[in-house]
Formats: C-alpha cells, structure tokens, sequence
C-alpha cells in the first residue's frame, strides 16, 4: 500500500503544530478532537527556541517559541495516544537531537517550508530513511529542485516516489485565495515525478477540495477546537473536528465525480444511445427506385434502422421498396 494513501483517498493530516501554545493539557484535547476527526496523521512541530531562533539576531522570535516548548516526555504520550487510536503521529522535528527519541513513533518525517533550504537538517533526516514530505512554502520551483536532488543525493531512496513527497504551499497565515496557486502542484509533478500535494493556509476548505479535484494525494491543514476568541494566527487558518469531518464527505463525493479516465458508455445511460441518437429517415412517401438525396432524406431521434453516422453511404442508393415517411429504413432496401 502506498505511503501517500489514505482511508479516504488522499492522506490527510491534521497540524496541531504550535495551537497548543505550549499547554499540554489542551495539546491532549487537540489530539483528541482531531483523532475524532478521522484524519490519517496528527502532526506536530517539535522544537526548542534556543536550537531554532537566535536570541541575539531576534530575541522576540525566540521568547516565543519558548513559549510553546513541550517537554520531551509529553511529545510521546502525544504519540502514543494516536497509536492507541490507530492513527499515525507525524511531526516537523526542527531540532535533530530530537530525532533518537521521536523516531520509534515516527512513520514519516515531514520538513516544514522554513526548513526546506537547511540542508544540514534535510541531510540529518534523510539519513534516517524513511519517507520524507517536503513543503516548498518561500520558495521557487528552481530552490524546490535543488533541494529535491539534495535530499536524492543523501540516499539515492528517495528518487522513489514512495519515499518523497512535495507539497505545494505559500507560507502566510491567512493568504488570500489568489495566493494558493494550486497548479504549482501540476509543475512540481511534471518537473520531478514525485507524488504532490497541497499544505493550506487559506480560510476554510474550499481550497483543500479543489486541490483534492486537481489530483492532490496528500493535504495538511491546520487544526483546532475553535477560532473564536483565539489570538495566536495559526487558529485562524485552521479547522475543527467538524468540519474536517464534514471535509471528508466532500472529497468522497469528489473521487466519485472524477471517476475513471477511461470514457466508455455507462450502464446509466440505458437507452440514451438509441434514445438521442439519430437515424436517417425518409422525409417523404418514397416509392420504390427513389434516388436518396439529401432533399428526401430527414435525420431523427431514434437511433432506429440505419446510424446517421453512414449517412454518406445512403446517399445515391435506390430503393428497391416503397418507403413511407419517418419510416426507419433498411440496408436491405438499397441497393
């Protein structure tokens, strides 16, 4: 089975990421809201201010991802709560002194936007080898490349689509719709032959099933319990269990509008194809030895007799029996 498969068609991740703010007892109640969610991956960031921010360079940044610290012992009982429930933990491990430890619960290694050009920590994951997603927020499609073939030239592994994934994002929190750009995902395909997807930063879902429409096989979106009355942004851009859930619903329903690329008749349409399609008729009472013209020819609903996609051989035939108007007509009285 495919790493990028989910239970609903594309795998779907639920980002908690930072909207615990550092609460472990609202952390658990994310967690579970979103397992009830039916998502495919919970996902996390894991960090320590002091090994992602300087606190010389921005002081302010660093205080603030201090803030949302968790303690090592709380990521795993995080972990383990998805495990008890079936569902997988993911997380963005922006420290890799973190990695020996996180590791066991860890399936998939997903590298947020703002690491996509730390290649030390790209080369550190890789290392790890297992399937990698790759977000390509703040970035061109020539940077997406680089660190694509970077990350391939850690461990050739990763030329297997498999064992990489990228997902196209714009890294703001709100964006307006006109800055999604979903058919970077068509480039990023064509470019590299790696399985795409879509990590969204709009309001509400509208994008998330569009993305699902253009072929998206894997969506990460934020998530909480509410929005109202929350100040730290990423709350904004996220949804709840019930409109995850209702999410689901819909890209059900838009699968099953794809449908097959093969285009053959359909079991539906009945007698549609005899129904609305056309026949050649007689226009007139045309006794026998008429020359066929296509003055007294006429071409009608029902597909009865003879297809009025060989009409052209119809043409200049005799009849050799007379004929009354609207009539479906027989090869065999031609000649």
């Amino acid at each position: 089975m495919s790493n990028w498969k989910g239970k609903n068609g594309p795998l779907m991740i639920a980002e908690i990421g930072g909207n615990h703010e550092g609460d472990f007892e609202y952390a658990k109640k994310l967690t579970q809201l979103a397992i009830e969610s039916n998502v495919d991956f919970i996902k996390f960031q894991l960090y320590s201010g002091d090994s992602l921010v300087s606190p010389v360079e921005n002081p302010i940044r660093n205080e603030h991802f201090k803030k949302f610290e968790l303690d090592h012992s709380y990521y795993i009982e995080l972990a383990e709560m998805c495990k008890a429930a079936n569902v997988g933990f993911m997380a963005s491990v922006w420290n890799p002194d973190y990695f020996e430890w996180i590791d066991p619960f860890m399936d998939i290694y997903k590298i947020g936007s703002g690491d996509m050009t730390a290649y030390p920590v790209l080369e550190a994951t890789a290392a790890i080898g297992k399937p990698i997603i790759l977000s390509t927020g703040l970035s061109s499609l020539e940077e997406v490349l680089d660190a694509v073939k970077f990350i391939q030239s850690c461990d050739p592994k990763y030329k297997d689509p498999e064992f990489l994934s990228i997902l196209q994002c714009t890294a703001m929190y709100p964006i307006p719709a006109e800055y999604a750009h979903l058919s970077v995902m068509n480039s990023i395909k064509k470019e590299t032959g790696l399985p795409v997807g879509y990590s969204d930063h709009t309001e509400g879902s509208y994008a998330l099933e569009i993305a699902v429409a253009m072929g998206a096989e894997i969506l990460e979106f934020h998530f909480t319990d509410s929005r109202e009355g929350k100040e730290f942004r990423d709350h904004k851009v996220s949804l709840t269990r019930d409109e995850v859930l209702e999410l689901n619903k819909k890209i059900t329903e838009i699968r099953q509008l794809k449908g097959s690329a093969i285009k053959e008749k359909q079991s539906v349409e009945g007698e549609h194809p005899i129904t609305f399609r056309r026949a050649v008729y007689p226009a007139f009472d045309l006794p026998k030895g008429t020359v066929l013209s296509p003055d007294n020819l006429v071409y009608l609903r029902p597909n009865h007799g003879i297809d009025a996609r060989d009409y052209k051989k119809v043409i200049g035939k005799i009849l050799t029996t007379d004929v009354k108007a609207f009539e479906k007509l027989n090869w065999s009285y031609l000649q």
